[in-house]
């Protein structure tokens, strides 16, 4: 372990002493007020468990922390939740020696807690800190600590609230006020006339002149027993062996089923303790522009939290207050915060006395001092900028929260509307970085000027969406706003995914919903330029495997750049705007293969049989299950056969263009139908059921056994291809 150095040892023993005239007498406070509860002298027994945590968490925490000008010192948290377990134990009855053994035991357990939190590395999670989460922490410790001590500051008895004290001028003491604004004008300007001596002993000797100066004129003021002063401390130099023989004296009492009831109150008081720390430490940070390192900290306090439960004292954290004294005096290492303990020590053995006499005005001036500066000004500045608002809004959210709840409480609120805020924005970037149609933009393939026209002609059949940002569950709304449009016009959507940063099973589920609103008219979904790996480590194409996006028998294709998939869309494009240019005008029937060369009346006689029909693109001309006998012959267009799989998935089975014929399954046997037939494009039909035709066989004999063969031709041919198809698949 480094050892700092030892070049600014005046600066940091002003700043151990003066954060243990801050320290101490809270610690003592914290004490009392928990030991209390018990009844009978552990009161008095309590103020020497606080001095103990005071010199425990100062010799050892700051020794193995190693957060430069941190003090640690029993604290708020520690004492709530000890009190609440002590006061819930008298009142099931427990001997109150017991009891005592039972605090020892929580602070115990939450100090090896403490280490075991640092050591499986939770203290890297305050890293991740947002700053409006730290200048509103920093600003709410400030109006906390000024909220706490003004009614000290007006000598408003203990237990006195800021509101109680500020309406009842009855409770003001005058000679505590007078002492209080003196050590706030020395505090003030006495770095104005030398430096060399911290502001904070300057302003503290001014207030206990100041106070002795007012004893003249009222000779009460030198009862030591006033509460203006903070009174003498007690004890003597066997206090701390009595402690250690009287500490565990209680053991034999309890069983295992006492010591069952620690699990709950250590962990949160591990917790508390833990985030309080890590919370002072961030502020440091902020005030010095240093950087602390959580993980060994949280060892550090733990071990002063142990320590301090062996020898009797009570725990405690990185506590604010007395850190902001340290270093507002000078202190500049971890030094400064030994001293605090070996002090705490020193000033309870030989200087009680002499602490006694500090006046408790003149400490909270100090503190006041130091909350104004804690205070983040600059962060009025949000409120100038649209753009900044609600950054604001989170600062505000944590003061509040800290001064109306808990410091605890607020750090929550901030953090959660920290994640809150970032989400709004990423949801305010657009995730649609350009859009262009399929003959605004082409492929780097050489076209001859015939296939140019074409793809200027007909180019707009695709769409390409240039993607960027996160996709989402914050985003898949706009992704879906901006696709909504293409999914009713075009029958390809290329997706370029290059800018992509990431992309959550939300964003997939709405992408596979897009190929299917695709797929149901026929069309493509595309992905170009699929990152291999994302920030995240994730790799895409791999993720959209697994969610099930991609699939050999889906329609959704995946080009490494787009340049490849612009390329086959126009490859396509051309492919059915070639064999389809010629069907722009419908057949006549004598114009049809299977009635070539007839005789005109005989065809008329057919044609009177048969119904002309239109059919629109993407029009449903029958489904699997309907009941038919009808057989189609199409005049212009193409239709498209499909053999549905499941209410999302279908099997092409063939397309259908000018000239050919299909439903002549039902035709012939009369059974239902045995797939759907979609129009691929607008699409005009002769259609012949078998009631007709079998009427016209009467008179027309030789045309209807023509009709027959030719469909037995084409199925013959057709089965011929299936099995050619099947031995290609086996081989």
């Amino acid at each position: 372990m480094k050892l700092p150095k030892l070049e600014n040892l005046a600066g940091d023993f002003w700043g151990g002493f003066a954060a243990m005239l801050v320290a101490l007498p809270s610690a003592i406070a914290f004490g009392v007020t928990i030991y209390a509860s018990l009844g009978g002298s552990y009161g008095a027994y309590g103020a020497l468990a606080g001095i103990l945590g005071a010199t425990a968490m100062g010799l050892v925490a700051s020794a193995m922390g190693g957060t430069n000008r941190l003090i640690s010192a029993p604290c708020a948290p520690a004492a709530a939740v000890l009190t609440a377990f002590a006061i819930e134990r008298i009142h099931q009855g427990m001997d109150p020696a017991a009891v005592a053994v039972l605090l020892a035991a929580v602070g115990l357990t939450a100090g090896l807690l403490q280490v075991v939190f640092g050591g499986i590395g939770l203290g890297r999670l305050i890293k991740y800190m947002p700053y409006p989460v730290v200048s509103g922490y920093l600003s709410g410790v400030g109006l906390y600590i000024i909220v706490g001590q003004v009614p000290k500051f007006l000598g408003a008895p203990g237990g006195t609230h800021l509101g109680e004290a500020l309406t009842s001028p009855a409770l003001w003491v005058w000679q505590g006020m007078t002492v209080g604004a003196v050590t706030i004008c020395a505090m003030i300007f006495a770095p104005r006339v030398t430096q060399r001596v911290p502001a904070a002993i300057l302003a503290l000797l001014a207030g206990v002149l100041t106070y002795f100066g007012l004893a003249l004129l009222d000779p009460a003021l030198l009862d030591p027993r006033n509460p203006l002063v903070i009174g003498p401390l007690g004890g003597a130099g066997g206090g701390f062996v009595e402690a250690l023989r009287g500490r565990w004296a209680g053991v034999g009492q309890l069983g295992l089923n006492d010591f069952m009831v620690l699990a709950i109150p250590a962990l949160t008081l591990a917790v508390l303790l833990s985030i309080d720390t890590l919370k002072t430490c961030v502020v440091l940070d902020a005030l010095t522009r240093s950087r602390h390192d959580s993980n060994r900290e949280l060892i550090g306090q733990g071990l002063g939290n142990i320590t301090s439960a062996v020898i009797g004292g009570m725990p405690g954290a990185g506590t604010m207050g007395a850190t902001l004294v340290n270093m507002s005096s000078g202190a500049l290492t971890r030094y400064s915060g030994f001293l605090e303990g070996v002090l705490s020590l020193v000033a309870f053995l030989l200087l009680g006395t002499l602490i006694s006499w500090v006046p408790v005005a003149a400490l909270a001036a100090i503190l006041i001092v130091v909350g104004v500066r804690m205070i983040d000004r600059h962060s009025f500045g949000y409120l100038k900028q649209r753009s900044t608002i609600l950054d604001f809004g989170v600062i505000a959210a944590v003061v509040v929260t800290a001064l109306t709840v808990s410091l605890i409480a607020a750090s929550g609120v901030g953090i959660v509307l920290a994640v809150v805020l970032f989400v709004r924005e990423q949801i305010g970037g657009a995730v649609v970085r350009r859009k262009l149609l399929g003959n605004e933009t082409f492929s780097k393939r050489i076209r001859t000027h015939e296939e140019m026209e074409i793809l200027t002609a007909h180019g707009q059949r695709a769409a390409v969406i240039e993607l960027q940002g996160s996709l989402f569950f914050g985003t898949t709304d706009q992704l879906y706003l901006a696709l909504e449009p293409e999914l009713k016009a075009r029958d390809f959507l290329i997706l370029d995914m290059r800018r992509i940063q990431t992309v959550d099973v939300t964003a997939a589920h709405l992408l596979e919903q897009v190929k299917d609103m695709l797929a149901e008219r026929n069309g493509f979904l595309i992905f170009s330029a699929i990152p291999s790996t994302l920030p995240s480590g994730r790799d895409m194409q791999q993720y959209f495997d697994q969610v099930g996006l991609i699939r050999p028998d889906s329609p959704v294709r995946v080009f490494p750049a787009l340049d490849d998939a612009l390329e086959w869309v126009e490859d396509r494009i051309i492919h059915e705007t070639v064999c389809l240019r010629d069907e722009e005008i419908a057949l006549e029937l004598h114009e049809v293969e299977l009635f070539a060369g007839r005789k005109q009346e005989t065809l008329a006689a057919l044609e009177q049989c048969m119904e002309k029909r239109s059919v629109a693109k993407g029009e449903t001309i029958f489904s699997r299950g309907d009941a038919g006998d009808e057989l189609f012959l199409i005049r212009r267009g193409a239709v498209r056969i499909m053999l549905p799989l499941s209410d999302r998935q279908s099997h092409h089975l063939g397309t259908f263009g000018r000239a050919a014929f299909f439903g002549e399954m039902a035709f012939l046997d009369g059974e239902v139908r045995s797939a759907n037939a979609l129009a691929f494009v607008d699409t005009e039909l002769y259609v012949l059921s078998r009631r007709a035709f079998d009427a016209f066989a009467e008179e027309h004999k030789k045309l209807a056994l023509k009709l027959m063969e030719g469909i037995a031709s084409v199925l013959a041919s057709r089965l011929r291809y299936t099995n050619a198809e099947l031995r290609v698949l086996e081989s």
